[in-house]
């Protein structure tokens, strides 16, 4: 395959990816092209890494999350990029953050089980926000009395907060308490810009239980 047909596949890609608004599987990105034209699985991993040093240097970035790839923003650059918008992105309570932070290190794991952990009770809202969001979901049900839901995290999870899998989480013995978990993950939360009109949940209760 020539040179000239490969940056053609290029464009074809970052043309998409710019459209789709969000991340595309390489199989979503060869099904684009015609059965005549469709480039092998291999040729088009090869144009991704094209295209990545392609946006070397520019205030946008190829970033290959857990559902695929996609073209954002880069971090540095959000401080400015976040001034076009009247809506400031929405913040999330400790509590909440401690929460799904359980959910990512301990999963599957049931809402007791969190309390336990943190000493106080999980708002039901935390609960709802993390389903809506589809940072969690339900993987099944504790063999317990009452048979309580247990939660786990998700690929959007993943793909919010620039991960392709969770061994990219930072090891548990090196996180000291859930404080820094939650920092942690609101760190990660500044690589993805993106505004959103839901309300806020307002639980600002918080732990410093420390997660062994």
């Amino acid at each position: 395959m020539n040179e000239e047909h490969l940056l053609r596949i290029q464009a074809i890609a970052e043309a998409a990816l710019l459209a789709a608004g969000k991340p595309l599987s390489l199989d979503q990105l060869r099904d684009l092209f015609s059965e005549e034209e469709r480039p092998a699985r291999q040729v088009m991993e090869h144009v991704m890494v094209l295209l990545e040093a392609a946006c070397e240097g520019r205030g946008f970035e190829l970033k290959k999350v857990a559902s695929g790839y996609r073209i954002q923003v880069r971090e540095e650059f959000a401080p400015w990029v976040g001034r076009l918008f009247e809506e400031k992105p929405q913040r999330y309570s400790r509590a909440l953050l401690e929460t799904l932070a359980l959910i990512a290190y301990r999963q599957p794991i049931t809402r007791g089980e969190i309390e336990d952990i943190r000493g106080v009770t999980v708002s039901s809202n935390i609960i709802r926000t993390l389903l809506e969001r589809e940072w969690v979901r339900v993987v099944g049900h504790r063999d317990v009395p009452g048979r309580p839901a247990m939660y786990a995290t998700t690929k959007q999870f993943l793909d919010y907060f620039n991960l392709t899998g969770l061994d990219q989480l930072p090891p548990l013995n090196e996180v000291r308490d859930l404080e820094e978990i939650g920092r942690e993950i609101e760190k990660n939360m500044q690589a993805e810009i993106e505004f959103e009109s839901t309300p806020a949940e307002n639980d600002d209760e918080s732990s410093s239980e420390t997660l062994h």
